[in-house]
C-alpha cells in the first residue's frame, strides 16, 4: 500500500513539482490549495505525512499545523514546513508542532530524504 502525503501550498507550480516528484518515488499524493483546503482531507483516512507552505492565504502553515495538532487521529503525524523564513518564524512552526522543516527552495533529493525519513 502506497503511503499518502498531503501537500498543501498555494502556489501552483511547487504543489505541481512535489506532487509529481512523490508520485514518482511511490507516495500518493493529495494536493490542497491552503491549510483550509487541507483540512479537508483530514477526515480520519490515514495519512503517513504532511507537508505544508508557511505562507499561504485564508490558514497560514502555523495555524494549520496546529489545527492539525489538536486532531486525535493525526496527533503523531510527521509534519514538515517548507520556509525560507527567519528563524523566529521557523521557531514557532516547531512550538506548534512541526516535525522538521524544508528549505525554499529545496532540492529534489533533500525533500525525498526527508519524505522517506519521516512517512510511516
Amino acid at each position: 500500500m502506497k503511503k499518502t502525503v498531503l501537500l498543501v501550498d498555494d502556489t501552483s507550480s511547487i504543489r505541481d513539482l512535489v506532487k509529481i516528484t512523490l508520485e514518482e518515488a511511490g507516495y500518493a499524493v493529495l494536493p490542497a490549495v491552503d491549510g483550509l483546503d487541507g483540512l479537508k482531507h483530514l477526515d480520519g483516512k490515514p495519512i503517513h505525512l504532511v507537508i505544508t507552505d508557511l505562507n499561504m492565504p485564508n490558514m497560514d502553515g502555523i495555524e494549520f499545523i496546529r489545527n492539525i495538532r489538536s486532531m486525535r487521529d493525526y496527533l503523531h503525524t510527521p509534519i514538515l514546513l517548507f520556509s525560507t523564513e527567519s528563524a523566529e518564524v521557523k521557531k514557532r512552526a516547531r512550538e506548534a508542532g512541526a516535525t522538521g522543516m524544508i528549505e525554499k527552495p529545496m532540492m529534489k533529493e533533500e525533500m525525498l530524504t526527508h519524505v522517506k525519513r519521516l512517512a510511516r
